[in-house]
């Protein structure tokens, strides 16, 4: 992509990202994080977190210097209270902000929500009534699912509707304030364009595809280039029923009956851990499935994407899954059931399979296993999608452009 001149004119990106919270990382933090690691290079950024985010902002190695800079938030003292006064106090928290920063020379500022939740949006939508001429960018990357459906399938789609619907219902006061007051919206497929459609007309919604990174794999990939193939799959996501990973101990299930030997790592962690290590106990498959919990971003992650031959990833709902890219970076083709939006992020590299079909999937998984010429054709693909344009540089620099005109 041709590099576009900034405007000096935008001196200043301040991101709101008081969601941001866990050992984990969501897709939306990790692109926060990636924006502003980049974005500091053409101007300053400020970011506002919680003690919580800061961490997590540290442990992806994003500093503060010249050009970046945090303002932390220590809500630490109210975890003791439980999820919901800490989530309540993060919210106003991020109200307080919206109605004192001072912003100067806030015609040329940019703000940008790194999330649609309450914490992160409000304070942008205050700044944007206080200061009309900055620009607020948005980000809406998953709209909730049906509230009636839930997450997943099944059973577990039962378990899992009342926090679809809080989900939702978080989500309904939020849409209306993007719609009406953001200058941009980001989203993360075509079909997401769809929940704007006046911003859509005007070209203000705008797709942020996922991305890795490609310089850092390259040089994993070239240390790690002969080391044996270990494990037949790797999974990465978090323990969540969005993510299938109940199910997907059901699909190791039937892969293992017909290869018993076969093994499958489990990168991750979430509200589900205990219930999959306890599936896998009645599932007699502890020699089958590792679990490795949550990995940051390093050595011992990519040598294990290295070692393995295929990427599942059997998310019932998703906006993107970057989590696949990164192994799909490596050269290995993926299996994932056919959502939506996989038309627009996977559209070669992912073999898929219709939603919540267990055999169909442990199927196809061991067709990869059994057949070496399908196995080369989609992992040569996997490994040009991811290629070709899933870089942070593009990316990033796609979405300032985009901003700036």
């Amino acid at each position: 992509m041709v590099k576009k001149k900034i405007n000096n004119q935008h001196n200043r990106i301040n991101i709101f990202a008081l969601a941001a919270t866990g050992l984990g990382i969501s897709g939306g933090d990790r692109i926060f994080i990636e924006f502003a690691r980049r974005w500091n290079k053409e101007m300053p950024v400020e970011i506002y977190v919680s003690e919580e985010g800061y961490q997590m902002c540290l442990r992806q190695n994003l500093k503060e210097s010249k050009d970046l800079r945090f303002t932390i938030y220590d809500l630490r003292t109210w975890n003791k209270l439980g999820f919901i006064a800490n989530y309540v106090v993060r919210i106003l928290t991020g109200i307080k902000i919206g109605l004192t920063l001072k912003l100067e020379n806030s015609q040329n500022s940019i703000i940008y929500s790194a999330s649609e939740f309450w914490m992160d949006s409000l304070p942008a939508f205050l700044l944007k009534l206080r200061f009309p001429k900055i620009k607020w960018a948005a980000a809406w990357y998953q709209t909730a699912p049906n509230p009636f459906k839930g997450f997943s399938e099944g059973e577990a789609g039962t378990r899992d509707r009342l926090r679809a619907l809080i989900y939702w219902l978080i989500q309904l006061p939020i849409k209306p304030l993007i719609s009406g007051f953001a200058d941009y919206v980001l989203v993360n497929n075509d079909g997401e364009k769809k929940q704007f459609p006046n911003l859509d007309k005007r070209g203000r919604a705008l797709v942020v595809l996922g991305a890795v990174d490609l310089e850092g794999i390259k040089s994993w990939k070239l240390k790690f280039r002969n080391l044996p193939k270990i494990y037949e799959a790797v999974f990465q996501g978090r323990f969540h029923p969005q993510k299938g990973v109940m199910e997907l101990i059901d699909i190791w299930k039937h892969v293992a009956a017909k290869k018993p030997d076969a093994k499958l790592v489990m990168i991750g962690d979430g509200p589900l851990m205990e219930n999959v290590k306890l599936q896998i106990t009645n599932y007699k498959l502890n020699k089958n499935i590792i679990l490795k919990g949550y990995m940051f971003d390093g050595e011992e992650k990519f040598k294990i994407f290295a070692q393995s031959r295929i990427v599942v990833h059997p998310a019932f709902f998703d906006s993107g899954g970057m989590a696949s890219a990164e192994a799909m970076a490596f050269g290995l083709p993926c299996v994932g059931f056919n959502l939506g939006a996989y038309k627009y992020y996977y559209p070669k590299g992912m073999e898929k399979v219709r939603e919540g079909d267990i055999k169909a999937f442990a199927d196809k998984v061991a067709e990869f296993l059994q057949d070496n010429n399908l196995y080369r054709k989609v992992a040569n693909k996997a490994l040009h999608l991811i290629g070709d344009k899933w870089s942070w540089e593009y990316r990033a620099r796609q979405i300032l452009n985009a901003v700036l005109e």
